[in-house]
């Protein structure tokens, strides 16, 4: 697409986010919520099943969890909530109906800030309501060619959150930093895994075009079917374009549902038509009383919120002198955050210069080593055997010059792959550096004596020999030499020589 053609047109988006919350039993019964690798149908009971006769109880956790969520997006909680039937018929569905909320959200009117080339926007949130997830599909075919479906019962339940954002974002990248920061407020509070993989943080996108200027809203398309932040992002590049040249070339924007195939390059498919609003026919749940969400409540569950990623965020940069970027980077997640403060606090006393020397060399290796490693092993780093203590006893021998940075490196990967303590890695490899000008003397000596050419350029006032004779050092310990001490000792003798 030309940028002529791209600076005609907008994109006017807004994400709908389902998470699967962690509280220990479902919804509205006590089976536990553990369906994640569990055998098919284990995670049942006459409510899960929808037998005749099985009545629901709200759990309360759940409640809970929807209202800590709504007070860390700025949301209002209104004092009175319910529960509604969303009516529609689909095999996984158990009861023909979802336990859902309608008109009466738990929270709403809420908003979060959202930063995108170092501007920042805020994005409203129209609602946060909670309902039941549904059972699981598999479509399977014999060796006949027939097809057939199974379904495995131990999702249905599961309490399900749904964040409901209005259509405030304008870009791709705008909607992968919404994304990024629910799903990091989401970690911070404890309330979901919101790992996407599994398929406890699902988002659907709702993405329209309109020209450049305009305000009225297009008919909308909603994608579905992506499974990462990369994929929501590619997912909305690809529709923007379809979009703009289906209107280029004289055609009209249906509004459907789409699904997003990422593979052969990633593009959208229709899978069914929404010009007409589905009637789900709701009306409140004649087997759950409505909620009254009394002040003290909201109060006690306010105080639970711990420090959210903003305010995180803003606390390395003031606190540790982090620059914006590293600050941002290393509170996206909660694992991550945590992993560089046990780091910078496992060496006691710091303060003033030195804590903020200690972060950001935690932070540097963080972002750097640390990361690169973790990519290459495809792990998130709780996943991993690094510890905390492996990279701050690395820094401690990097820092007191036992170690130059080609060793930490070698220490902290093997510190990576096996879970070895960093003294014990030193000591097995043979790592330490040798800084002792005692011990550097000798080769020192003996390579200003068998290098005449290059002592003889320095006298001539070649400078760089130095670097030639510091490499040669170097070489005879096997890089054990710190290479700041022998750069001075070199000069020293070499001066002298001159003299």
């Amino acid at each position: 697409m030309t940028t002529a053609v791209a600076t005609e047109y907008e994109s006017v988006i807004g994400l709908e986010v389902h998470a699967q919350l962690l509280t220990r039993s479902k919804m509205f019964c006590t089976c536990a919520s553990d369906y994640q690798g569990a055998p098919p149908n284990t995670r049942v009971c006459p409510v899960c099943l929808a037998l005749p006769g099985s009545l629901p109880v709200i759990n309360k956790k759940a409640v809970e969890y929807v209202m800590m969520t709504g007070l860390a997006l700025n949301c209002a909680i209104p004092e009175h909530t319910k529960f509604d039937r969303k009516n529609y018929p689909y095999p996984d569905l158990m009861k023909g109906y979802q336990i859902s909320q309608f008109d009466q959200p738990i929270a709403k009117d809420g908003w979060m800030m959202i930063r995108v080339d170092g501007k920042e926007k805020r994005a409203r949130i129209n609602r946060v309501h909670l309902e039941e997830d549904v059972a699981k599909l598999f479509h399977r075919s014999d060796a006949t060619g027939e097809t057939y479906s199974l379904l495995d019962v131990n999702r249905a339940g599961v309490p399900l959150m749904e964040t409901v954002g209005e259509p405030d974002l304008r870009s791709p990248e705008e909607a992968r930093q919404y994304l990024m920061n629910l799903h990091a407020i989401l970690q911070y509070i404890g309330v979901s895994t919101a790992n996407m993989e599994e398929g406890s943080f699902r988002c659907d996108a709702n993405i329209s075009i309109r020209p450049v200027g305009d305000t009225e809203l297009g008919p909308k398309v909603e994608v579905k079917n992506m499974n990462s932040f990369r994929a929501v992002v590619r997912a909305l590049e690809y529709e923007f374009a379809r979009q703009v040249q289906v209107v280029r070339e004289g055609g009209r924007i249906v509004q459907e549902t789409r699904g997003w195939i990422e593979e052969r390059g990633g593009y959208t498919v229709s899978q069914r038509s929404k010009e007409q609003a589905h009637d789900y026919r709701y009306f409140p749940e004649p087997d759950l009383p409505p909620l009254v969400v009394s002040r003290a409540w909201v109060d006690e569950v306010r105080a639970r919120l711990p420090e959210l990623p903003e305010a995180r965020r803003l606390r390395f940069v003031q606190v540790y002198g982090l620059p914006e970027y590293d600050a941002a980077q290393l509170t996206a997640t909660k694992p991550t955050a945590d992993f560089f403060e046990a780091v910078v606090k496992a060496k006691a006393g710091l303060s003033g210069d030195a804590l903020q020397a200690r972060a950001k060399a935690a932070g540097n290796w963080l972002l750097s080593e640390v990361t690169r490693l973790l990519n290459a092993a495809n792990l998130e780093l709780e996943q991993s055997k690094l510890t905390p203590k492996q990279l701050a006893d690395t820094l401690d021998l990097l820092e007191s010059g036992k170690l130059s940075t080609p060793m930490a490196k070698t220490v902290l990967e093997e510190a990576f792959n096996t879970g070895k303590a960093a003294a014990s890695i030193v000591q097995e490899k043979g790592l330490s550096q040798i800084s002792d000008a005692s011990g550097l003397e000798p080769v020192i000596a003996e390579v200003i004596g068998g290098n005449a050419p290059a002592v003889a350029d320095y006298m001539k006032g070649k400078d760089t020999a130095v670097k030639f004779l510091v490499g040669q050092v170097m070489k005879r310990t096997r890089g054990q030499a710190n290479p700041q001490v022998v750069n001075d000792l070199l000069k020293e003798k070499l001066e002298a020589m001159r003299k």
